[in-house]
């Protein structure tokens, strides 16, 4: 249940069922952090998801709370969930959601397509327009299945145009996010930039002689890059994460100046991070968490410059850009690097801004407003 109240002067009270909704949860990344902000922010709804796992991700979820759809019974699927993708929309869809007033959804791609009666609102966060829309080369790259699969994502982009259409009202977690929501599902969405669980980091100062990624190991990452640029700077780099590119960027890494550490826990990588000299960001992101977390542990970014990265770096005071997209480009920024100019406690202080707390609390102002406008028309 939640407490939804009506604009003034009114200001009643009135008690309305609330879910939530989330692509899945087996995999412990910035997505599903974020998402456990909003499963404390309404504590007594229950969670709708593709997948679950209670091993990796019980501590943030409460496995009574969470309702899965049927691929989570398939053996293996969880480990290989990308290879579900043609399934996901008939999953989202089949959950029965007739009886709440409102759902609040964090999607990506899946969660925003869940269907709804006409009285209820449905408010949904919009991570990024799915890849599989306007990055299909990288999309089917990160299923290892090539040309083969473009009949299937056809389709999927097709439904995932007609899904963005549902939502009430749609969030976007940045004003890059907001302006691919306007060109390829030609809708407005309202911004609302992610916030970062300030509560992983504490302030370190640099002691470590090497760069640091923490990131899921996808195609579009372009890890690689990173990797070249380092070998050819002459520095080290160490890269947290596990995913489909693994063993690609394994042997790349192989005899190089980076080491790939894989799956490591949150409180090592928070430990790396705040030893590092920056944190590198070597391909566009949607939003780009990762410079807001490395303010967070009083680290600057090195980051290219282009998409979300513009809107969490401070360029000169929390972070760098690097202008073009190639290994050579970020090893120049990297040989002339000189962390001693980033003040610790002023990189914390960039990162507070966008605290938890402060986005809650806008983003529930955002879905009672929803509430009230719907209710009143």
């Amino acid at each position: 249940m939640a407490c939804v109240c009506s604009p003034a002067p009114e200001r009643s009270c009135v008690t309305l069922k609330l879910a939530l909704v989330h692509d899945y949860l087996n995999q412990r990344g910035g997505a599903e952090r974020f998402f456990s902000f909003l499963s404390r922010e309404w504590p007594d709804a229950p969670i709708y998801t593709a997948l679950f796992d209670r091993a990796l991700l019980g501590d943030l979820f409460d496995p009574a709370r969470v309702r899965t759809s049927y691929l989570d019974r398939i053996p293996g699927g969880k480990r290989h969930f990308r290879y579900l993708a043609p399934l996901y929309p008939h999953a989202f869809e089949r959950f029965d959601l007739s009886g709440y007033d409102v759902i609040v959804s964090s999607s990506s791609a899946w969660a925003k397509g869940v269907r709804f009666s006409p009285r209820t609102v449905h408010v949904s966060y919009i991570h990024t327009v799915s890849r599989f829309v306007f990055a299909y080369d990288e999309y089917v790259g990160g299923l290892g299945v090539g040309r083969i699969a473009r009949p299937m994502v056809e389709r999927l982009a097709a439904w995932d145009r007609r899904a963005a259409q549902r939502p009430t009202h749609l969030v976007a977690n940045s004003h890059n996010v907001a302006q691919r929501i306007a060109q390829y599902y030609g809708r407005r969405a309202e911004v609302l930039q992610s916030p970062v669980d300030l509560a992983r980091f504490e302030v370190g100062r640099g002691r470590g002689d090497y760069f640091f990624i923490a990131s899921r190991l996808l195609p579009y990452k372009h890890i690689e890059r990173a990797i070249a640029a380092a070998q050819s700077a002459g520095v080290r780099l160490y890269v947290a994460g596990t995913g489909p590119d693994e063993a690609r960027l394994k042997a790349l890494a192989c005899g190089t100046s980076t080491t790939m550490l894989g799956y490591v826990d949150d409180a090592t990588a928070a430990g790396l991070l705040g030893d590092a000299r920056a944190a590198i960001l070597p391909a566009e992101e949607d939003y780009g968490l990762l410079p807001l977390e490395a303010a967070a542990a009083g680290r600057p970014t090195i980051a290219l410059r282009a998409g979300g990265a513009l809107e969490t770096i401070v360029e000169g005071r929390t972070g760098e850009f690097f202008d073009e997209p190639t290994p050579q480009s970020l090893a120049c920024r990297l040989r002339d690097f000189n962390p001693s100019q980033y003040d610790p406690m002023q990189l914390r202080a960039h990162a507070e801004r966008f605290s938890p707390q402060q986005f809650v609390q806008a983003f529930r102002a955002i879905v009672e407003r929803t509430v009230a406008e719907h209710r009143s028309a």
